[in-house]
């Protein structure tokens, strides 16, 4: 069969999605027969870190083309099988998501924009021919997860990241969409991302490697973008820098996003500049700093810019602050950027008032320590 033939026949195969609506589903909650203990538990959350203690239940859900979405369950956190030749094994058919649950003062819990994650699933799902989860199904696999294992989220400013994800499981070795999928949420405890404050981070400006061009999978949150930013992390690892920062694969010259976070630039105007979207993710944290930005009366442009013109602006003091932003850290502060063709400090490598100030206003929000103009808090409890 010809190539074009093979994508004919590839895309009349693509799963039919489901409609958009609020379908809910009922989930069959199944809690586990051996639990955590409390002390046990305690242990765990001194300091969990992040990403290395998982809580005892995950939410799943599968999908094929005869059922649709199926068999929603809230079940002990297990190993599922997947047999060898399973579709995501080979063709990397497989998106996730990332938010958090937060503890307010009065001991209820919140989530953060979780429609906003419904969606921007919905859209990978879309770019990578994958089945689309409704975002009432999203959104309550999420619920019930957290309702389940509250006693997992740790106080103070810690949070429980919550990671819904989708793989292809069909078993069929054939380039085309799988009809088969999993859709599942777990949970991981964590800490404070940073100890004592947030610290200036450097960041190493990849040249050898890109990201994403257009037309690609930039925009989507695959598993795929992120392994091709390892090799560049590591470069940057090498030399001495906690991150990397991509640049166009066309022209080599515009600054686009850090392996796992976007950026921002502050002016001496007062202006906020960020990389347009389209090659790159739309961070939900992004949209929510432009947004308050915008409440705050802040001018915010999201246009094209240059690593030589950051250089330029940062040795004139044009440049007032960098930062990059993210579900993780939320906000970090860019202090030192390095490269083969030189070095440089913003600000003297300095935190600034702009980014603290938008980090304090976004955090208070999420845990609920101060009004939420834009609705975006969901109250679990």
């Amino acid at each position: 069969m010809s190539s074009s033939n093979s994508a004919q026949q590839a895309l009349k195969e693509r799963p039919a999605p489901a409609a958009a609506g609020n379908e809910a589903m009922k989930f069959d909650i199944q809690p586990t027969p051996n639990p955590t203990s409390d002390k046990d538990r305690a242990a765990k959350l001194l300091d969990p870190g992040f990403g290395r203690v998982f809580t005892d239940h995950m939410s799943i859900v599968r999908y094929n083309q005869a059922k649709g979405w199926h068999d929603a369950r809230v079940e002990s956190r297990a190993n599922f099988p997947l047999d060898p030749a399973a579709a995501v094994l080979h063709y990397a058919q497989e998106i996730f998501e990332g938010l958090k649950a937060y503890k307010r003062d009065d001991g209820g819990v919140n989530l953060f924009r979780p429609d906003a994650n419904a969606k921007r699933f919905w859209n990978s799902a879309d770019r990578m021919a994958m089945a689309q989860v409704p975002e009432a199904v999203f959104i309550e696999a999420v619920e019930q997860l957290v309702r389940i294992d509250r006693a997992w989220i740790p106080g103070g400013e810690g949070s429980l990241y919550l990671r819904p994800f989708m793989v292809a499981s069909e078993i069929f070795l054939g380039v085309k969409p799988s009809a088969e999928y999993i859709f599942a949420v777990i949970a991981s405890p964590v800490g404070s991302y940073f100890k004592g404050g947030p610290a200036p981070v450097s960041i190493w400006v990849s040249e050898n490697y890109t990201r994403a061009a257009i037309g690609g999978t930039g925009a989507v949150k695959c598993g795929g973008n992120y392994a091709a930013s390892l090799r560049a992390q590591a470069e940057a690892i090498e030399h001495g820098c906690d991150q990397v920062v991509f640049l166009d694969a066309v022209e080599r010259r515009y600054v686009e996003e850090l392996g796992g976070m976007n950026v921002f630039f502050v002016f001496d105007d007062g202006s906020l500049l960020t990389p347009p979207l389209g090659t790159i993710l739309p961070g939900i944290t992004r949209d929510s700093i432009i947004a308050l930005a915008k409440d705050a009366g802040l001018r915010v442009r999201e246009e094209l810019y240059s690593i030589d013109q950051w250089r330029a602006d940062a040795a004139s003091g044009k440049l007032k602050e960098a930062f990059a932003c993210g579900t993780a850290a939320v906000i970090s502060p860019i202090g030192k950027v390095c490269s083969a063709s030189g070095d440089f400090l913003i600000s003297g490598g300095a935190a600034g008032p702009v980014a603290m100030g938008m980090r304090k206003k976004l955090v208070d929000i999420q845990y609920g320590r101060t009004n939420d103009p834009h609705n975006w808090i969901k109250k679990v409890f």
